[in-house]
């Protein structure tokens, strides 16, 4: 414990002594327990061989304890008040590389071409970017065989919610057409520097881009969206709104895939979506 508590000491007065202040519109929230940070890294799935790809590099913390149990890292950060605090954290480092960008103006394709081999991400996010930076790599990346993610714990649970629960969404459905999603780890807001107002949780997001044969993944996205672009609508309904298709034609394409015509977009698994949009594909319907 004594040894824990002199990290997070070293950890405050690097950062006092380098001028750092918290950002709220960074979402900066630090992970400085060593035993938590290994427990992440050890439960990510990467190993010696693996090329790492952190988001969010904030004091460096996650970075050390990545670095010690893989080939190389990529660490995106945006703040670059935090370089003269990193030249002190990681400068024992040699496999760790700093980009001061925003990922998401690079995107994921030019990620893919920075590193040009298969990568992981493993990156503790704040809320407001958490969807926007799944997506690109769930939507837009070659190379990216996982992400491992530390978010707040309710969107956590809808990352991996089963279909017929409220936490089941548009997001899940689509992660779960090619990808295997699980909690690896729930970490309570006291180990976070400054502590934030929820709890978090680790989500690991293993990709099998095989999982299901899929005949238009663009296709089976949109009608994922179209599926819940209203709740408490049915899936007839929000169809109708997102196809040219009249009522009929959207029931028998249900009724053809052994889909009640009463459901709701929430009541369907990935697996039934692929079904559907296949369905839809192979009869010459795209989305609006």
């Amino acid at each position: 414990m004594r040894k824990n508590l002199k990290i997070i000491m070293d950890i405050k007065s690097i950062l006092k002594q380098n001028n750092f202040t918290f950002e709220k519109r960074f979402g900066q929230n630090f992970l400085t327990d060593t035993n938590l940070l290994k427990s992440i890294v050890e439960k990510s799935g990467v190993n010696a061989n693996s090329t790492v790809v952190e988001i969010g590099v904030g004091a460096g913390t996650l970075t050390g304890e990545i670095a010690k149990q893989v080939k190389k890292v990529y660490g995106f950060e945006i703040d670059t008040k935090l370089k003269p605090v990193l030249n002190e954290t990681i400068k024992d480092y040699n496999n760790v590389e700093i980009i001061f960008s925003d990922i998401l103006k690079i995107g994921a394709k030019k990620v893919d071409e920075m590193i040009g081999a298969s990568y992981s991400i493993i990156a503790n996010l704040p809320y407001y970017i958490t969807t926007p930076i799944i997506m690109e790599f769930v939507e837009k990346s070659e190379f990216c065989e996982r992400v491992v993610v530390t978010v707040q714990k309710e969107v956590a649970e809808r990352l991996v919610a089963s279909p017929k629960t409220s936490d089941y969404g548009a997001i899940t459905a689509s992660i779960g057409a090619i990808a295997n999603s699980k909690i690896i780890k729930y970490i309570d807001r006291q180990m976070f520097m400054p502590p934030p107002n929820v709890d978090s949780a680790v989500v690991r997001i293993e990709f099998d881009k095989n999982k299901f044969e899929i005949l238009d993944i663009k296709e089976y996205r949109k009608l994922v969206k179209n599926a819940f672009s209203m709740r408490r609508k049915t899936l007839v309904n929000n169809l109708m709104k997102g196809y040219n298709l009249t009522r009929q034609e959207i029931e028998n394409a249900l009724s053809n895939c052994n889909v009640p015509v009463s459901v709701r977009g929430e009541e369907l698994g990935a697996e039934t979506y692929v079904e559907l949009s296949n369905y839809l594909v192979k009869n010459g319907v795209k989305s609006k």
